[in-house]
């Protein structure tokens, strides 16, 4: 399995980016996915999660939306206003995730 995340990159405050995951070797529509991000000296946590009836940390409500094409066996997150506490690597898996699955994420830098 490998979950590939791409799209990342540095952006103003108040900027958008889409961030992509290409799967393959499993197939997204088969499970609950999420994407995931990484902050320095911080720990993993999950930022939006698509199954059911969704899921985002509170911090990202209303700026970020997941989504995925089945057809694409795609995942993506789109983020606006994006602010510097967004600053991290963004990493794609399912929900919950298998620690086997984490790729190399996509940095995301927002400068103030």
């Amino acid at each position: 399995v490998q979950l590939q995340a791409s799209g990342g990159g540095l952006v103003q405050a108040g900027g958008s980016l889409r961030l992509s995951c290409a799967a393959s070797g499993i197939l997204l529509r088969m499970y609950y996915v999420a994407w995931y991000r990484q902050a320095p000296g911080k720990e993993r946590e999950l930022v939006a999660g698509l199954g059911g009836s969704g899921k985002y940390r509170d911090s990202v409500k209303g700026r970020f939306t997941i989504s995925r094409d089945n057809a694409k066996n795609t995942m993506y997150l789109q983020m606006s206003s994006l602010n510097a506490d967004d600053t991290a690597v963004y990493y794609c898996n399912i929900d919950p995730p298998n620690p086997s699955y984490w790729g190399q994420g996509t940095q995301v830098t927002v400068s103030s």
